[in-house]
């Protein structure tokens, strides 16, 4: 091959590796990949695993009333172990499994448990707004039956757009007559129904604040 012929071929080869390169970068670029939204760094401890860490409050940001906190506990021990506590900012959240009831919450034995969101456990901030601010990171302390405590950190965001199924499921409303107690306040317990989905009339139970919807 003369020399002039393989400066040819060797030019052909950049150029079109050039072109690979440049369609890449727009492909990694463009509008729909700059939509996908990053999980949050994982925290593990022993055999437990947090992942996705949030403190969901109000919509509103002037409302007052319960937040919730949204994560994934996963569990790759071989025994099941129990969720007893969450606290965060001088409070602990009011814990519900998934198939209702209050207390403890079992996390089992190769595998996770959803807090947040429609039918999943919950855990509940009866006084939501007055413990975080929107935009904040958070420290969340876990607390489970044989690994003890495990801290988290978690962003704090109201329950709107990509989470607005993962928020308070006690909102309130502009209308005195259509919050509880005639106001945006929780009721005086400040604590979730023994139930984690709402009230067959679609208002929040006379117990106040209640997460999984």
């Amino acid at each position: 091959m003369s020399r002039s012929l393989r400066r040819g071929v060797l030019a052909a080869t950049v150029l079109s590796l050039s072109v690979v390169s440049l369609s890449a970068c727009a492909a990694g670029n463009d509008a729909q990949t700059l939509q996908v939204k990053p999980d949050n760094a994982a925290t593990s401890v022993g055999d437990i695993k947090i992942q996705n860490a949030n403190v969901i409050t109000q919509p509103d940001v002037n409302a007052k009333g319960p937040a919730v906190v949204a994560a994934t506990v996963f569990n790759n021990g071989a025994k099941d172990q129990k969720l007893t506590a969450i606290d965060i900012a001088g409070q602990s959240a009011k814990l519900t499994p998934a198939g209702g009831g209050s207390g403890q919450i079992t996390v089992p034995a190769g595998g996770s448990v959803v807090l947040g969101g429609k039918d999943n456990a919950s855990a509940v901030l009866a006084s939501g707004r007055e413990a975080v601010q929107d935009g904040n990171i958070q420290s969340l302390t876990f607390t489970l039956s044989t690994t003890g405590k495990v801290k988290a950190n978690a962003y704090v965001i109201p329950a709107t757009s990509y989470f607005q199924g993962y928020g308070p499921s006690q909102l309130p409303q502009p209308s005195g007559s259509a919050s509880p107690s005639g106001s945006a306040k929780p009721s005086e317990s400040g604590k979730p129904s023994g139930s984690a989905s709402p009230s067959t009339s679609g208002k929040p139970g006379a117990g106040g604040a209640h997460a999984g919807h």
